[in-house]
């Protein structure tokens, strides 16, 4: 990990309590005023090796550094930069939630992936073939337990089922998908709209299930604790 151009500052970082129900599932309340996190500023440059940038959660609420943010995304997409939005709704944090909608959408022509879980979807409203024709070239939608799938600009879905595991929690779980997904698509030179493309149902089989299969192992352990490479055998 490299944290040259992680900015720093006197202000604290934002707490989450994450309450667990009786099936390890996690809800969660913030405490974000004064935070350090919503005053991040736009780096002047992204280093010049950045082969994807990954957006969501509270960074894409809380201003000022929600703008910033999405200054971020869409200069990294002009530059060809790969990029992947997970929304990963937090609507305690929201004070207008139609807006926020809106501010979804704009989002989505500078995104190359996006990532969401099944709840996730319900709540902006909308579809997958909405969500593709204003931009992304491929949609993963989550759903716990019962796998993933993900949807493609020739109208393809490629559903893979959840790896059976005994829960302990579900924190982590999503952000682990995220970083699967970067993980599998950079082996593969794969981080661009025309890798998303060249998949076929083999290479987004085999991506998906490994996905599963680390977010199943952080499920399993308490806390987020996302597995190594080397517990998740090859792609």
């Amino acid at each position: 990990m490299d944290v040259l151009d992680v900015q720093r500052g006197a202000e604290p970082t934002t707490l989450a309590v994450a309450t667990l129900d009786a099936h390890g599932s996690a809800t969660y309340s913030f405490y974000v005023d004064g935070t350090a996190d919503r005053l991040f500023a736009v780096p002047a440059a992204l280093p010049a090796e950045t082969e994807a940038v990954s957006f969501g959660t509270c960074s894409l609420v809380l201003e000022p550094g929600a703008t910033a943010y999405e200054e971020l995304m869409r200069t990294a997409s002009q530059q060809g930069v790969f990029t992947l939005l997970d929304p990963n709704i937090r609507a305690g944090l929201i004070p207008d939630a139609d807006a926020y909608r809106a501010r979804f959408r704009s989002w989505l022509p500078y995104v190359n992936l996006l990532k969401l879980s099944e709840e996730d979807a319900l709540w902006l409203g909308g579809t997958p073939r909405e969500w593709l024709d204003a931009g992304p070239s491929a949609v993963v939608i989550t759903q716990g337990g019962d796998g993933l799938s993900a949807f493609t600009k020739d109208g393809t879905v490629y559903p893979v089922p959840g790896e059976k595991v005994e829960v302990v929690d579900t924190i982590g779980a999503g952000d682990t998908v995220n970083a699967a997904l970067l993980h599998g698509l950079s082996t593969r030179d794969a981080l661009s709209s025309e890798g998303l493309a060249g998949l076929g149902r083999d290479g987004w089989t085999r991506l998906l299930k490994f996905a599963a299969r680390a977010a199943a192992i952080t499920c399993s352990r308490a806390g987020a604790e996302p597995p190594y490479a080397s517990e998740l055998g090859g792609l």
